[in-house]
């Protein structure tokens, strides 16, 4: 079930792909079960309490939920995070010869409702990772159900991973601020909305332009997005990232993106 030449070649030249479905119904069901745990606080491992450690509250009310570091807490998320189809897929999609966890989101995006969208604007995952030496990190993007146009899929816009682009913002609701954004910049935001069944699993690089519109289904959309990194990928002088105050730093006091408790190696599976 690993990507074949052409399905390589295709995540080249358009900076996403949609693989077959590769994860087991057990595993995503387990993950299920590790989300419910996560937001009621019920956590196998504990981090420090800072401000990139929290993320999505109780008191935030009813709102697109986002908390970073998640299977670093929960055993069932770490599970899906190591389970090797997606360690294996990445490295061979990027050419790198390992693959290590960069970090993850869980995200929780509500129903739409009148004054309360929850969309993710278009943004680069690059664009945050700024203290990264390496241009080819990518994520795989995991829903724990079937998802498309109606509650909310991943949109990419093909072939923006060859982009110069700025003026973005994850956050943005204003989806018409940002396509104009991309207009006046000479680019094209017609998405690409694709369809994924549950155990399928979305990757784009890290440079590809994507969102996701509001949740119009009748269920909240779950999914965890598994950020990743080359294993030659290094701290970047000059520039900071929050994963700098979790994962351990060299003799220098360089953050190490080697941290293996942190940032462990995906593939090959040890």
């Amino acid at each position: 079930m690993q990507p074949g030449a052409a399905d390589i070649a295709f995540y080249r030249e358009y900076g996403y792909w949609i693989s077959p479905v590769i994860l087991p119904a057990d595993v995503l069901d387990a993950a299920e079960r590790g989300m419910e745990r996560f937001y009621a606080g019920d956590h196998d491992h504990k981090l420090p309490d800072l401000p990139s450690t929290r993320g999505w509250q109780p008191s935030d009310g009813d709102v697109l939920r986002k908390n970073d570091y998640a299977s670093l807490r929960v055993d069932e998320l770490a599970a899906l995070v190591r389970h090797p189809a997606i360690g294996a897929t990445a490295a061979a999609l990027s050419g790198a010869e390992g693959i290590r966890l960069w970090h993850d989101q869980l995200l929780r995006k509500p129903v739409d409702r009148p004054g309360g969208s929850a969309r993710v604007g278009w943004h680069t995952d690059r664009q945050y990772w700024q203290s990264c030496t390496s241009d080819n990190m990518l994520t795989a993007w995991v829903g724990f159900h079937d998802v498309d146009e109606v509650n909310g899929a991943v949109s990419f816009l093909p072939g923006s991973h060859r982009w110069d682009v700025s003026g973005l913002d994850f956050f943005s609701q204003d989806s018409e601020a940002l396509d104009a954004a991309l207009v006046a910049q000479g680019f094209d935001p017609t998405p690409v909305i694709p369809r994924i069944r549950r155990g399928q699993v979305s990757f784009h690089h890290c440079r590809t332009v994507h969102g996701s519109s509001a949740n119009r289904g009748a269920e909240p959309r779950r999914s965890l997005a598994i950020h990743l990194q080359p294993i030659d990928n290094r701290h970047r002088p000059g520039a900071t990232h929050p994963n700098d105050t979790l994962v351990r730093t060299d003799p220098t006091g360089t953050p190490d993106y080697t941290d293996p408790t942190i940032q462990p190696v995906l593939w090959p599976s040890t």
